[in-house]
């Protein structure tokens, strides 16, 4: 297994703060409720509430409101392109779109194409050359996306085979690995033991 890149907007600090209320609420038999641990994990980072609750869900506001989704888990191809995005900067930029119309979550879980934007995108691969290279390459084998604000690209292949082709291919000129698609987190298998 890779390890996550530090900055690769992948959610691994978020995932590693989480982890760490889990387990240490399992381990001392504290008995908070996984919404008690969210709101705590919220003061740590947006990304921690979904870590918490360890499934697959639609995120609203900075990441506190969550609804629960069942999602197909295809395999994808992840490609870190060697350079670290300052998310300040990238939210700071003047020409970020800040008058985008909210994605609702039917509308996007229906397949719909343009509602699932990343309005960093644009902004990242302007400033990051790498990015946009990478990033144009890995759209050329499948529909891809940036993760958040970056660093890493993501692209979703029906099966382990097809993902496992393009990440050989992505891996003659970046870091790429395959990851399977999940709706329950490995933690909150392991607690359900």
């Amino acid at each position: 297994e890779s390890p996550l890149p530090m900055g690769g907007g992948l959610g691994g600090g978020s995932s590693n703060a989480a982890t760490t209320l889990v387990g240490l609420n399992h381990l001392w038999q504290l008995g908070l409720s996984n919404a008690t641990l969210a709101e705590l994990g919220l003061t740590l980072g947006a990304d921690v509430p979904v870590f918490v609750h360890g499934h697959s869900a639609w995120a609203e506001g900075v990441g506190e409101k969550l609804t629960s989704v069942m999602l197909d888990t295809p395999w994808f191809v992840v490609i870190h392109p060697g350079v670290s995005v300052s998310t300040p900067a990238i939210f700071q930029d003047p020409e970020l779109t800040r008058d985008s119309l909210p994605i609702t979550m039917a509308r996007a879980l229906q397949g719909g194409a343009p509602e699932w934007r990343n309005d960093c995108e644009a902004i990242v691969k302007k400033r990051y050359p790498p990015i946009a290279e990478a990033l144009d390459w890995l759209t050329q084998h499948a529909p891809s996306r940036l993760t958040g604000t970056g660093a890493c690209l993501f692209a979703a292949f029906d099966s382990q085979q097809a993902a496992q082709a393009v990440a050989h291919m992505a891996g003659q000129h970046w870091h790429s690995w395959v990851a399977r698609g999940l709706n329950t987190s490995p933690l909150q298998d392991a607690l359900g033991r």
